[in-house]
């Protein structure tokens, strides 16, 4: 994509992944978004697991934390912010929440749930991102353009470096796809694709902005 003249006067940036530092955040890969039956199913979803799985299986294989990220609302609240704009989802104990199946969420990673579009807004993933001494994020799910787009920049605004795998991620269209990987490329992180973002967990190498390469 071409510059546009105000995102034109940017600094190069490449993050090298330390598996040390870093994690992996899995938004919202809920039966609700990603399964025939749920809530809101966004088309597609299943091109996004294998690119995924091989992330997970790398941030598990270095030692990287991996967070489940699980969009969950509370039922008979008197005005939910999501539900005054979108049909209502993933609601609290139900089999919307879960994580798909397919990408075999472990007991033991971490689980978080938010009521928001953000994984940062009112919950405790700082806290928990701090505590395990990580300032690097992969950040991967669904959809490109409203919840991983929210935490990619709460987590920028928080001081992380981000990276987004572009093929682990998917948005309302294409559209919003690409101008979405474009806005986070410019000025929020790094976006590169899972290969290359999962050998980086592997070895250490630098994670180059693709979509900023031209």
């Amino acid at each position: 994509m071409t510059d546009d003249v105000f995102s034109a006067h940017r600094n190069a940036e490449t993050i090298h992944l330390d598996a040390r530092r870093a994690a992996v955040i899995v938004v919202d890969m809920v039966n609700d978004f990603c399964k025939p039956g749920g809530a809101m199913v966004l088309p597609g979803c299943e091109s996004l697991v294998e690119p995924q799985l091989a992330i997970i299986e790398a941030a598990r294989a270095s030692g990287a934390p991996v967070v489940w990220v699980h969009d969950e609302h509370r039922r008979n609240m008197r005005r939910d912010r999501e539900w005054l704009k979108r049909t209502p989802h993933c609601v609290e104990g139900s089999w919307g929440t879960e994580i798909i199946e397919e990408l075999g969420a472990r007991d033991d990673e971490i689980h978080l749930v938010k009521r928001r579009y953000s994984a940062f807004f009112a919950t405790d993933l700082d806290l928990t991102l701090k505590d395990m001494m990580v300032d690097q994020l992969i950040v991967m799910g669904v959809v490109t353009n409203i919840c991983v787009r929210s935490t990619v920049h709460d987590g920028f605004f928080l001081g992380y470096e981000i990276a987004v795998p572009r093929d682990a991620c998917a948005a309302t269209g294409p559209r919003e796809q690409e101008s979405s990987l474009y806005d986070i490329a410019t000025h929020f992180g790094v976006v590169s694709d899972a290969r290359s973002v999962a050998r980086a967990l592997r070895e250490g190498v630098e994670v180059v902005n693709l979509e900023m390469a031209a």
